[in-house]
């Protein structure tokens, strides 16, 4: 696959919390940091997101007395999974993965720091209203086809996708650059509503 300027690899939440013995650890998250890196060394244009939740976020169970992580709840905007504390801002499991290759990053999207919305999309919160902005700054910069990487696939990257196709751009995900959570057969669910929305998969070592 022929890289062109147009192009920019979206790097979702490669942050200590989402690795192996992070607080919300990701199944071998740790795997997509050498893709990534390789792909960060290729691609012409890079942006990163993280999760930066203030303390107690409504979306960590310990906010809602009686709640266990991964039971939910109701928020003012629907359904909220309940997630063990992660990526409180400021702390080591909030900072992006030392083995990160983060130096050609052009932007740096933070997300999750509303106290009362969770926000998985790279693009728009989890109430569906409140946008990070990304849509405009990909638009005004001609950027239209995002390659997708990192943490998780059945959550901040599925939501990320769709909202990017929603928005009009080309998306791909790197296949063997993500990992999931697979909470209760998400993971198939999330490549099953990626692929209806017209998201590409392709390999890392396909795009030169």
């Amino acid at each position: 696959m022929k890289l062109t300027d147009h192009d920019v690899l979206l790097v979702i939440d490669v942050q200590n919390d989402f690795l192996p013995g992070g607080a919300l650890a990701v199944p071998e998250g740790d795997a997509v940091i050498a893709p990534i890196n390789r792909l960060a060394a290729r691609l012409p244009h890079v942006i990163l997101t993280q999760d930066w939740h203030p303390p107690g976020h409504a979306s960590f169970h310990a906010t809602h007395p009686g709640k266990a992580p991964f039971d939910t709840t109701d928020l003012h905007y629907g359904a909220q999974v309940l997630w063990p504390e992660h990526c409180v801002q400021g702390t080591r499991g909030a900072a992006l993965a030392a083995e990160l290759r983060t130096e050609r990053a052009e932007l740096v999207i933070r997300k999750g720091y509303h106290p009362g919305i969770d926000s998985y999309s790279a693009f728009m919160e989890a109430d569906r209203r409140t946008r990070t902005g990304l849509t405009g700054y990909l638009t005004e910069r001609g950027l239209t086809r995002l390659f997708l990487a990192g943490l998780a696939t059945d959550f901040c990257v599925l939501w990320s996708a769709l909202d990017a196709r929603a928005a009009g751009f080309e998306v791909i995900v790197v296949e063997d650059a993500v990992r999931g959570i697979d909470l209760d057969g998400s993971l198939a669910g999330a490549w099953e509503a990626m692929e209806r929305a017209g998201v590409g998969r392709v390999a890392s070592d396909a795009l030169a």
